[in-house]
C-alpha cells in the first residue's frame, strides 16, 4: 500500500502548488550551518529525515519549478500600505499579500538561489543598525537575502566586551568567528530617539531597560558635551548620533577576535549615517592604524569618507 499512497500524495503536491512552500520550508528550517572554513557544508544537528520527506521534497521542487513557469508577470503589483490598513485582520491580509508577491515574483524566479541559501549563508557584511522602523538597511541599501547578517537595537550601539554578554556581542561573535564576514557596518540615523534619550539621562540609577542600554554610549555623550557646549540640544543630538557610531567601532576593538582580524586586514569596520529627512547617506571606514584603544585614552581616525545624495 506504500507506493499507491506515495503516488496519490505526489499528485496532490503537483496539483496543490501552495503546499510546496511549506513543504520545502519544513524540510530545511531546522538546518544550521558550520563555519565557512569547513571543507563541506553539512547540518550541525543530525536530525533524521524520514524517507517520506526525501521524496516529498524532490516532488515539491519539481512542482515549484512547474509553478514558476506558469506565473504571470504582474509587474508593479500593488502591495498596499500598512498605515492605511484598518484592523489586525487587514494588516495580516496585507502581510500575506506581500509574502505571496515575494514568493511568486522573487523566490520562484530565483528558485535555485534560494534553495542554495536554505543550506548555507556566506554574507560579506554584518550590519548593526537601529531598531527604528524608518531605518531598514535592506530597503535603504538594497541588501538581498544572503548578503548581510543583521542585528538591530536601540541606537545601534555596540557595548564594550567588559560590559558582559548581550544579544549584540553574541551576534558579533557568530558573524566574525563562524560566518567570517569581511565587513562590519554600523548604521546610525537622524532624529534618533535612543540618542536623544542618552543625552537627556540624569538618573544613573534608573530601572528603565532603555536607560541601562543607552548608557553604553556614555563616552560618546561626554565627548559630545565637551565639543558642542555652545550648540543647541538638537544640534548636540545630531553630533552624538555620529559620535556614537565611531565609539561603537572603537568598542569592537575591545573584542580580541575582532581586533586580531582587523589588524591582519581580514576585517574592516565601517560607519554609516542615514538622514531620512534629506535622503542622504554618509559612509566612512575606521583607520585601525590611527586608533588608540586603552584604559586611559581612546581615540579614532576615519578614512574613505563618502557622501551619497
Amino acid at each position: 500500500m506504500v507506493w499507491p499512497i506515495r503516488s496519490r500524495i505526489s499528485s496532490l503536491i503537483r496539483s496543490k502548488v501552495p503546499m510546496v512552500g511549506s513543504l520545502v520550508h519544513w524540510d530545511t528550517s531546522w538546518r544550521t550551518v558550520l563555519p565557512t572554513n569547513s571543507s563541506s557544508v553539512v547540518s550541525s544537528r543530525t536530525r533524521p529525515c524520514p524517507k517520506f520527506m526525501n521524496w516529498a521534497r524532490i516532488d515539491g521542487c519539481h512542482a515549484a519549478a512547474s509553478f514558476k513557469e506558469k506565473q504571470p508577470e504582474n509587474k508593479g503589483i500593488d502591495v498596499g500600505n500598512m498605515a492605511e490598513a484598518g484592523g489586525n485582520h487587514d494588516l495580516f491580509g496585507l502581510m500575506k499579500q506581500r509574502f505571496l508577491t515575494f514568493k511568486n515574483h522573487t523566490y520562484m524566479k530565483e528558485l535555485e538561489h534560494f534553495q542554495a541559501l536554505s543550506k548555507a549563508q556566506y554574507p560579506k557584511f554584518m550590519v548593526i543598525a537601529c531598531a527604528d522602523s524608518r531605518v531598514c538597511p535592506s530597503n535603504i541599501l538594497g541588501f538581498q537575502p544572503g548578503e548581510a547578517f543583521m542585528i538591530r537595537n536601540i541606537a545601534n550601539l555596540v557595548p564594550l566586551m567588559k560590559n558582559g554578554p548581550s544579544e549584540c556581542n553574541a551576534a558579533l561573535e557568530f558573524a566574525v568567528t563562524t560566518l567570517e564576514v569581511e565587513n562590519i557596518l554600523v548604521i546610525g540615523h537622524s532624529s534618533c530617539a535612543g540618542i536623544e534619550n542618552l543625552m537627556k539621562i540624569q538618573d544613573v540609577e534608573s530601572r528603565s531597560f532603555i536607560h541601562k542600554w543607552v548608557t553604553n554610549g556614555n563616552v560618546a555623550k561626554l565627548r559630545t558635551k565637551a565639543a558642542t557646549a555652545h550648540l543647541s540640544f538638537s544640534q548636540q543630538c545630531r553630533f552624538c548620533e555620529k559620535e556614537s557610531i565611531n565609539q561603537s567601532l572603537l568598542n569592537m576593538l575591545s573584542y580580541p577576535w575582532i581586533e586580531d582580524k582587523v589588524r591582519r586586514g581580514l576585517l574592516s569596520l565601517h560607519g554609516g549615517y542615514y538622514n531620512f529627512s534629506s535622503c542622504t547617506f554618509e559612509k566612512w571606514t575606521l583607520d585601525f592604524n590611527g586608533c588608540t584603544v586603552n584604559e586611559e585614552n581612546n581615540s579614532y581616525v576615519i578614512k574613505e569618507e563618502e557622501f551619497w545624495s
